[in-house]
């Protein structure tokens, strides 16, 4: 998949927070443009902001400076545009899963016929069209995570925040969400911006893979991923990208601990 236009513009931001008294930087002069449709993954060492700045991109924080752009409008908060999938699944526990998926619908007021069809859709593109009765307690951990990102696809946004949505998952489970994933942007074709600790699983699914400096962040480097868009977790040139990547993220977690 070709990326197209910049989407998102980061604009040198910077975030800092108070500690003790005192202005401890978060992040320095980061910027980044995503293209539209672009599948983004950002990776760092623990503690490097990069859940801080996904959430400033979600309008959840505001920067200290700088500007985050969506299609070269200022973002001011939280905005339909923007869905957001946590590691936290999230899920209402007194709402079925098709009441999860179809909340954010039913609060902008949309027909409930068109609600049916749309949580029908997102319900089967995540391979949960069976469970739409269920509540979230006889669900297993990644069938949590398929109704969080039924739920943000649901809503139509133009861009998905993720920040670590399968962190929490075993093994097994996390290589199958990953393969989830990548079918449903093949289909979906949103902008992704994707929070992870893997390396793997970047490669596995982003066009791009930035990473960042240990605290305070900055962009360290950026990896185009010239991979096909059904990758080879064992091919050479994935297993090839995966050392490169790797060996530049080591050099910024050997700094946390000089």
């Amino acid at each position: 998949m070709i990326p197209g236009p910049a989407k998102i513009h980061i604009q040198r931001v910077s975030k800092a927070f108070a500690v003790d008294g005192r202005q401890a930087p978060a992040l320095v002069d980061i910027e980044l443009e995503v293209a539209e449709r672009e599948f983004l993954c950002i990776l760092g060492p623990s503690g490097c902001g990069k859940s801080t700045l996904l959430n400033i991109v979600a309008g959840f924080v505001q920067p200290t400076g700088g500007t985050v752009l969506v299609d070269g409008q200022p973002i001011a908060g939280p905005g339909a545009d923007r869905g957001v999938v946590f590691q936290e699944y999230v899920l209402f526990p007194w709402l079925t899963v098709a009441g999860n998926v179809e909340f954010g619908l039913a609060l902008k007021g949309v027909p409930s016929a068109e609600r049916r069809r749309t949580v029908t859709r997102y319900l089967d593109l995540v391979g949960l069209g069976g469970h739409a009765a269920k509540f979230p307690v006889q669900l297993s951990g990644g069938m949590k995570q398929r109704v969080a990102i039924a739920r943000a696809l649901a809503n139509s946004p133009a861009i998905i925040l993720m920040d670590e949505p399968f962190g929490a998952l075993d093994a097994q489970t996390r290589e199958v969400l990953q393969d989830e994933l990548s079918r449903i942007q093949r289909v979906e074709h949103k902008t992704i911006v994707f929070v992870t600790h893997s390396i793997r699983e970047a490669v596995y699914l982003a066009d791009r893979v930035v990473v960042m400096t240990s605290a305070p962040g900055r962009i360290k480097q950026v990896f185009p991923i010239k991979l096909p868009e059904i990758r080879d977790r064992f091919a050479p040139d994935f297993t090839q990208y995966e050392s490169e990547i790797t060996r530049v993220v080591k050099e910024e977690v050997a700094k946390v601990h000089e």
